[in-house]
């Protein structure tokens, strides 16, 4: 089998999107590799093809047990043999997992960092051939990325461990150039391919709207769009649950996920929102990844997020299909308190040092002013948001609110 067998096999794509046959080949070849990539680009298959090509078994390192869970179900829905290590699994679940890989039942083994260090887990990887180790959402392995976690910086140490160093690719969606910087200097990165497919997704029209209320605008903007596939992103679990309960008594077709629901909940409302049952899809950030949904035509922050890693991660989400699609931020002050006390909540995380915890908490607050601003420019959003990436434009897009110069509600450039 070659890698345009495997494609076709797994995936049942009969070419490769841009950059990603270039990330496979070097894999292969055992090149170290650095992929940023937008949401929707493909991140995944310039590792799992490769996977299932190479000898060995490949390491995948992720930091959500929701999104490995999804992962894995959809490799072994293809066919693909895989599984997960992380948390939630029983000490004989566990056991199991290492038993059958032994055994050479799977190809892949999505991998929490935590995970690396155990002395099981250790002693696994010593015996067994391990290929290839890819990390996903690489950003957080850098105290300069918007979700620094202190546990990837042990992958470093885990890999030069093994007997016989592996390939390792990194993997993001959005990261700074100096993020960039940091991932490969952290990982361990040596000589590394790297690729920047570029932010700019022209077939997404962003907009800034102000409205007085809230929810009279969310329901001329649902009303507006009736039919249409979207997920409407808010700041905090409560807000979450009154949105979607607004929907629904309108008649709106809609499902909630965020943390605080019971797994059996989540499951299923991701499943009506994939399968169409459901149109629109109202989240915390908790939402989205790993999740490959087309046709959504819009994606609606009643919530200013912290930063514009997230935003741009989370409004990425529209229009994967390439048809013209909206992104639109509500924002008012409230969103920058609610933000901070957010951010304020989140330097109570136990895994950092207090020191760590200064550094992250200082950046935290730069990346809100950054993000406060885009809010607040006059100038082409797309210009500001792809700067802020380190990538250059034009001036003037054409293509978002502030260059068409109508803020009036429901205005989409496409009808």
């Amino acid at each position: 089998m070659d890698k345009y067998e495997a494609l076709k096999q797994y995936f049942g794509h009969t070419h490769f999107r841009p950059a990603q046959e270039t990330l496979i080949d070097a894999l292969m070849s055992g090149r170290d590799v650095l992929g940023v990539m937008p949401t929707g680009a493909g991140k995944s298959v310039c590792y799992q093809v490769p996977a299932m090509l190479l000898g060995g078994i490949t390491l995948v390192v992720s930091p959500l047990i929701s999104l490995m869970k999804d992962q894995v179900a959809g490799l072994r829905r293809s066919g693909l043999p895989a599984a997960f290590i992380n948390s939630s699994l029983t000490v004989e679940q566990y056991r199991e997992v290492l038993r059958r890989a032994n055994d050479g039942r799977y190809k892949i083994i999505y991998i929490a960092p935590e995970r690396l260090g155990t002395e099981a887990f250790l002693d696994f990887a010593m015996e067994t051939p391990v290929s290839l180790v890819a990390v996903d959402e690489a950003h957080c392995v850098s105290q300069w990325g918007q979700d620094f976690r202190p546990s990837y910086l042990k992958i470093v140490s885990f890999v030069r461990a093994l007997p016989e160093r592996p390939a390792l690719g990194a993997f993001t969606a959005t990261a700074t150039p100096e993020v960039k910087n940091d991932i490969s200097r952290l990982l361990g990165l040596r000589d590394p391919l790297r690729v920047t497919t570029g932010f700019d997704r022209p077939n997404l029209y962003f907009e800034i709207a102000k409205p007085q209320s809230k929810v009279k605008y969310l329901q001329e903007f649902i009303a507006n769009r009736a039919g249409e596939s979207g997920i409407i992103y808010c700041a905090t679990r409560r807000t979450v649950d009154s949105v979607c309960a607004e929907l629904i008594r309108r008649g709106v077709p809609a499902a909630r996920y965020h943390a605080g629901l019971e797994d059996d909940e989540r499951r299923r409302s991701q499943e009506a929102f994939i399968s169409g049952s459901v149109t629109v899809m109202v989240a915390t950030n908790a939402f989205g990844m790993g999740i490959d949904k087309p046709n959504v035509r819009f994606v609606l922050h009643y919530n200013m997020p912290k930063n514009m890693e997230s935003y741009y991660q989370e409004a990425g989400r529209a229009g994967r299909d390439g048809e013209p699609s909206d992104c639109v931020l509500m924002f008012s002050n409230d969103d920058i308190k609610t933000a901070e006390l957010l951010i304020r909540s989140s330097g109570k995380n136990e895994e950092l040092t207090e020191r760590e915890r200064r550094i992250v908490s200082r950046r935290d607050v730069e990346r809100l002013d950054k993000i406060t601003r885009y809010c607040e420019i006059e100038s082409c959003l797309r210009a500001y948001m792809l700067g802020y990436f380190g990538e250059k434009s034009v001036k003037r897009c054409g293509n978002c609110g502030n260059c068409r110069r109508r803020r009036r509600f429901g205005f989409n450039v496409f009808r």
